[in-house]
């Protein structure tokens, strides 16, 4: 059984559609890029998958329970965590604080949510910061306190929002070392970027999106070597598949 199932969805915006009856499927453990250009609607087919929008036409399963209707908390709850572009922390809450919210509210269940935040932590290398005020981060320290509040709900499946966006070469080698550790546990990712070597370094199936709708799926390399996904970063027509 598929862990996410992705049928036909769509969501539109006044008169534009954004996302156009996309499927795909997600196995347990597996990590799938999602590549295009600006607008291509591949943020908006994040927020579908975690809830923060409401789909339009199509279906979404998560271990083959119907959550198409299911709030966003609630799908948390049942194992699917996320991350944003721009990092938003508690500013005025210590490291370990802004974890423990993820660890007390996005949980089935919280009895443990002091240890599931320290774990959290450590698996992010950040336990030495955890009594540092969150607003005093660096960049790439928010943006693993984003993968630390993730983590801290206890995902079987990890939604990533270009999360290595604004770093230096050293901090996106850094952070993929990271994501690889923590594919290494089993948690199935879903990663939206725009820079392609990180994701080549840990995904095993890309998808091109352009204009909402799928343009290629396959093997990472190959996609990206693609006359498809060549043209659409050339602005050019292409052919869907």
């Amino acid at each position: 059984m598929s862990l996410l199932e992705v049928r036909d969805v769509s969501r539109r915006f006044g008169g534009v559609l954004v996302v156009d009856r996309f499927s795909f499927d997600l196995q347990p453990g597996e990590a799938l890029g999602i590549v295009g250009p600006n607008g291509a609607g591949k943020t908006t087919l994040l927020n579908l998958i975690a809830g923060d929008l409401a789909v339009e036409t199509g279906a979404i399963t998560f271990e083959g329970n119907d959550i198409t209707r299911l709030a966003a908390h609630k799908r948390c709850r049942l194992g699917i965590g996320r991350t944003s572009q721009i990092p938003r922390p508690f500013e005025r809450m210590t490291v370990f604080e802004n974890v423990l919210v993820g660890a007390t509210y996005g949980r089935s269940d919280s009895h443990n949510a002091d240890e599931a935040a320290v774990e959290s932590l450590r698996r992010i290398g950040m336990l030495p910061l955890a009594n540092q005020q969150a607003g005093s981060l660096t960049l790439l320290q928010r943006k693993r306190l984003e993968l630390g509040r993730a983590l801290a709900t206890g995902p079987r499946l990890l939604l990533l929002d270009e999360i290595a966006g604004g770093l230096t070469e050293a901090e996106v080698l850094e952070l993929v070392d990271l994501i690889v550790e923590i594919r290494s546990a089993g948690v199935a990712v879903v990663w939206i970027e725009h820079i392609v070597h990180a994701l080549l370094r840990v995904v095993d199936r890309m998808i091109a999106i352009n204009f909402g709708v799928k343009v290629i799926e396959g093997e990472p390399q190959a996609v990206m070597e693609s006359d498809a996904v060549r043209a659409v970063y050339l602005g050019q027509d292409v052919a869907t598949t």
